[in-house]
């Protein structure tokens, strides 16, 4: 039985994690933190987790997280890489959600994080969690990097045709729309849903913190620079991102694209790719672990757009995190992660 802690489980992500891990055959929940619940019972506080998770937050501490086989940060920017060294010295995988770990380079993450990376020696060892590109690298890795939600949704999108040569690699256009869960769990105007609700925007046009992610794993992807144009949006839903991405074609037909992009995810568990003329909806894949992606050629003209469709929370958050530990632990890679999506 793995042994799992949760650094930050009064989240948005952190309560999507032990919703999942609760019913996972092969995880005890051993220690959730938070600082400002320490001493309540976690089904205080989440009253939907009664009957599965008798755990009392307590604060995040070194020797109380060393009886773990794993730990999840499911924290604000800055808090793993504080204490991921100390972890991993005692031989506990580290998987971290927030994106402390995600760029290669220290001085660009310090650029777009405003502080200073406290541990860049461990960027380099960390594996950037995508299964779907690094599946063979999670299953040795003991830090672990877990994707953005946009990025995931973007990246999976793409990663067909720069894999394949078959999109200008210059000007790949990304529009990506999340619901309002994506900016946490926090008391700010801009998320209450009397702000946001009958309401859309765009936001961080002008450079968001998810574009150095974005391209720099398209990049590998292309095996060349990318140029990207990442814009997001801010739509009046709690869950779901959709992805609608534009490049242009070098080449293929429509055809010949759709059977690429199914046979690229043949064997993926978590990726469908919808039959031609399909527009995917973020309600069919609300609370799982899916992608859904759809291909079309307007007007049969040189312009692909792709839709990706996924749950911020799940395959964007906690869920892609749970199958990268079941990757590291050698399970089936699906384990507590099939769950049909919510209707209506």
């Amino acid at each position: 039985m793995i042994r799992a802690g949760i650094v930050g489980g009064t989240g948005y992500t952190g309560v999507e994690l032990l919703r999942i891990l609760a019913l996972h055959a092969q995880v005890e929940v051993a220690v959730v933190t938070s600082r400002a619940d320490a001493g309540v019972r976690v089904d205080v506080v989440y009253p939907s987790l009664r009957g599965y998770c008798d755990v009392v937050f307590c604060a995040p501490d070194i020797e109380t997280l060393r009886q773990c086989n794993v730990v999840f940060f499911a924290t604000p920017n800055g808090t793993a890489m504080l204490m991921a060294q100390q972890l991993l010295a005692l031989g506990i995988k580290v998987i971290d959600l927030s994106a402390d770990f995600r760029l290669k380079d220290a001085k660009e993450w310090s650029h777009w994080y405003g502080m200073e990376h406290a541990c860049p020696e461990l960027l380099a060892e960390a594996i950037y969690g995508l299964p779907e590109v690094n599946r063979k690298a999670i299953r040795q890795a003991s830090l672990v990097a877990c994707p953005g939600c946009y990025p995931t949704a973007v990246q999976l999108g793409f990663l067909p045709l720069l894999e394949n040569n078959l999109i200008n690699v210059d000007h790949l256009i990304a529009d990506v729309k999340s619901g309002v869960s994506g900016a946490g769990r926090k008391a700010e105007l801009s998320s209450l849903m009397s702000e946001t609700g009958e309401s859309f925007k765009a936001y961080g046009v002008s450079g968001h913190r998810h574009l150095p992610e974005i391209r720099q794993e398209l990049t590998l992807a292309a095996k060349q620079q990318v140029g990207l144009t990442f814009v997001p949006h801010l739509t009046p839903m709690i869950r779901g991102i959709h992805a609608t991405m534009y490049g242009q074609l070098s080449g293929a037909t429509l055809a010949d694209i759709q059977a690429l992009y199914e046979l690229r995810y043949d064997n993926e568990p978590f990726v469908e790719v919808l039959p031609r003329g399909s527009h995917p909806d973020t309600r069919n894949v609300r609370g799982s672990n899916q992608c859904q992606i759809s291909i079309h050629q307007p007007q049969g003209a040189q312009t692909i757009v792709v839709l990706s469709v996924i749950d911020n929370l799940v395959k964007g958050a906690a869920g892609q995190a749970v199958q990268n530990m079941n990757l590291i632990f050698g399970l089936n890679e699906s384990m507590g992660l099939r769950v049909i999506a919510l209707y209506p």
